[in-house]
């Protein structure tokens, strides 16, 4: 992720978006930290923490908490040193029955110049619950989603954007 750096290009921070939407999906906390500053400023939801250490304490629980965990980041905006992303991830919820639940967000990311590394990041998303009492099975008749990241869907799909765009505008 370093190795692209700012200025972005529009083929840049495409490719930014989906190096981190890569490493996300490893669930790898150290590995994801390698992305950021040591004294990157985060807000995720309602926690805001600073640097490496906080980064891979936050993230490890993340992980613990939201098993079975896929995610899609698409490019929203971008400036030179500025990339802005729309997110939607699927999990299941470790201390909520294991009932599938997808998230749906923002992110604002913003980088150093000289190493590329995120400095700023900041989330803000929303969850919902995914079928009859979170069993990620679709009921359109009564209006209830179900999972789009089912076994053998490519995060990258077309059709997962195609599902979020229709569904919702």
């Amino acid at each position: 992720m370093a190795a692209l750096r700012p200025p972005y290009t529009l083929q840049t921070a495409q490719e930014k978006v989906k190096f981190a939407q890569n490493m996300w999906n490893t669930c790898d906390p150290a590995k994801v930290s390698n992305g950021y500053t040591s004294d990157c400023i985060w807000r995720n939801r309602s926690s805001f923490i600073r640097g490496t250490a906080e980064i891979i304490d936050l993230l490890t629980k993340k992980w613990d908490k939201e098993q079975s965990y896929r995610l899609r980041k698409e490019l929203f905006a971008f400036t030179d040193d500025k990339i802005a992303v729309q997110f939607w991830y699927e999990y299941q919820d470790k201390y909520d029955g294991m009932k599938w639940k997808r998230c749906y967000g923002l992110e604002d990311w913003t980088f150093d110049r000289e190493t590329g590394k995120m400095r700023k990041r900041h989330m803000s998303g929303n969850d919902i619950l995914l079928g009859k009492n979170g069993d990620g099975v679709a009921v359109p008749e009564e209006g209830i989603q179900g999972r789009w990241f089912v076994d053998g869907v490519d995060v990258d799909d077309d059709s997962v954007t195609a599902q979020l765009t229709g569904a919702h505008f």
